[in-house]
């Protein structure tokens, strides 16, 4: 078996046995195809390949403005949305990004202040979701903070030299879910933030 890419944990496993890694693309992010071994329920040993997308783990948060009921959000293109059809590839989401080795935490107060302008103390986590796991490897930190006018220190908007263009909105709750139902919130990271506010009753 090839080197272990950085960054992958593969857990004992009686039922999985890895044969090989190999690496088609090392452009932006990785792409590995990986053979391995699979007891099915019924006892038999099937190899199977499957390939995975690396492209590190990240962090997203929801930034809740409860005094004044409203959720900091952000708008930047996406070219896989626009790709697929989503009309000019321009996605409504909450601040995230790669971790980049820092700790989920650190990471999430950074994004923040880079794309929104926002400075936030120590945010609450409320899980880690595999987004995609047929073909992508990324754990996602969800957290959520709350968050004043005072907090805005910046204009935010992004990294330039990153190509970032990114559009800072401040956008009623109830907007927000309305926005889910009729479409114009399609990111899945952002939806489940905000159903996870709604469940929780933070802006009751």
């Amino acid at each position: 078996m090839t080197e272990l890419p950085k960054g992958w944990n593969l857990p004992e496993n009686d039922d999985i046995r890895v044969q090989d890694i190999e690496r088609l693309s090392d452009n932006w992010y990785h792409l590995y195809r990986v053979s391995f071994d699979l007891r099915r329920s019924n006892g038999e040993w099937q190899n199977q390949q499957r390939e995975a997308y690396d492209r590190g783990n990240g962090a997203g948060i929801l930034l809740c403005n409860r005094g004044a009921g409203t959720v900091i959000l952000t708008r930047q293109f996406r070219l896989p949305s626009f790709v697929n059809g989503h009309e000019n590839g321009m996605l409504i989401e909450v601040p995230a990004g790669l971790l980049d080795d820092r700790d989920p935490a650190s990471a999430v107060i950074a994004e923040v202040e880079e794309e929104t302008g926002y400075k936030i103390g120590k945010p609450q986590k409320v899980f880690d979701l595999f987004m995609s796991p047929g073909s992508v490897t990324e754990r996602l930190h969800l957290f959520v903070a709350e968050v004043t006018s005072d907090h805005r220190a910046g204009e935010g908007g992004g990294l330039h030299e990153e190509g970032e263009d990114i559009h800072v909105l401040e956008v009623p709750f109830k907007d927000a879910l309305a926005m889910i139902a009729d479409g114009r919130i399609r990111d899945a990271k952002t939806v489940i933030l905000l159903q996870h506010a709604l469940l929780k009753g933070l802006f009751d």
